[in-house]
């Protein structure tokens, strides 16, 4: 076994042969105590370059409504959700990341070992199966790290592999069928958010990130193992009420104008977001009080896994109005009116507003 030194200066090895990682003077001395010591380690990461980048955004992507949610969630913005009553530190040089259960070669990787893998990027928007119609848990940001696929194609999977069960270094697990993993380009071991080393708060050193999927079955941050099993085998979540699969339902959400807040007479936006990730968005509509569905303009066509904006210009008039929206899936699929509550596969039903507006 490596000194401490020696192993913190491993895991600032680069990629490719390239100074992927920074080597900042005295950093194998740091003594990983605590959230000061994690940003420090953090600051010295640079991620390597991914072999498949995330392409470029669209003009248009983006519409820019004051009030409207941007098309990327900053870090320090983005949802947070889990179990942990406190954020693990983890040194990555100390880290490692367990492949095993049904399969034929199981193996472990260090941090350096993933950095030293090819990287994939990809624009990824996740929810949480907490989220209440219309509220804001869910969040869309640039992902890279290392393909699911290819790190389950070099364990080689055993007959009855059927599903991926993913282990938090504080025993948090997470399962979702393996077929998901194999089918999904963008299903990945994380290791960066937006452009820079995951954050604590979102699973440092590493995480899975799963297109499509509620993160209670498939986001397991803090990641130390990932062990392929039978069905039977039941994540955190499972025996305590929640449903076996979690495929996140079409959704949207209006921001503009804000939820109980009063706007002038006129010209004014109606914004918002709609989801449906793997599938994409197709259609937004929006009912004003009783009136018939009118079709909103939606952002550039972008990524099918990232959610989209959208805005219909409304001629505000004196008085209170209900607003709702609904949003159609690239499957056809039209998000229902009827309304269920979180438990046990999360919310559905139109997000509706009322908003007061004032004679000018």
């Amino acid at each position: 076994t490596a000194a401490p030194g020696v192993a913190r200066r491993r895991f600032l090895v680069a990629a490719g042969g390239t100074a992927a990682l920074a080597l900042v003077a005295g950093v194998g001395g740091w003594l990983l105590t605590g959230r000061e010591g994690l940003a420090r380690v953090r600051a010295a990461i640079r991620l390597p370059r991914p072999v498949r980048p995330a392409g470029p955004v669209p003009p248009g992507a983006d519409l820019e409504v004051p009030g409207l949610t941007p098309l990327f969630i900053p870090n320090e913005r983005f949802y947070r959700i889990d179990t942990a009553l406190r954020v693990p530190i983890v040194d990555p040089a100390t880290w490692q990341l367990e492949i095993r259960g049904l399969v034929d070669r199981p193996y472990t990787l260090t941090y350096a070992d993933l950095m030293e893998m090819p990287q994939i990027e990809a624009d990824i928007t996740l929810a949480c199966v907490s989220n209440p119609v219309g509220g804001d848990l869910v969040g869309n940001a640039r992902w890279q790290g290392v393909s699911l696929r290819a790190l389950l194609e070099r364990a080689g999977l055993q007959e009855g592999a059927v599903q991926l069960i993913g282990r938090s270094v504080d025993g948090f697990t997470a399962g979702f069928p393996t077929i998901t993993a194999l089918d999904l380009e963008e299903a990945m071991v994380a290791v960066g958010m937006n452009g820079e080393p995951l954050p604590a708060e979102h699973g440092f050193p590493a995480r899975l990130v799963v297109p499509g999927l509620y993160g209670y079955v498939s986001a397991t941050k803090w990641l130390s193992a990932i062990e392929l099993t039978t069905w039977d085998v039941d994540g955190y979540w499972i025996p305590r009420g929640w449903a076996k699969e979690g495929p996140i339902k079409t959704q949207s959400r209006i921001d503009v104008p804000t939820r109980g807040t009063a706007v002038p007479a006129g010209p004014t936006p109606i914004a918002g977001v709609a989801w449906a990730p793997t599938r994409g968005i197709e259609r937004v509509e929006v009912r004003i009080d009783d009136g018939p569905w009118q079709e909103a303009e939606l952002a550039a066509p972008y990524d099918v896994d990232v959610w989209r904006q959208w805005v219909l210009p409304w001629d505000a008039t004196p008085g209170v109005h209900r607003i709702a929206a609904r949003a159609t899936d690239g499957a056809g699929e039209v998000q229902t009116d009827q309304r269920t509550p979180v438990a046990p596969d999360g919310a559905s039903g139109y997000p509706v507003i009322e908003v007061l507006v004032e004679p000018v």
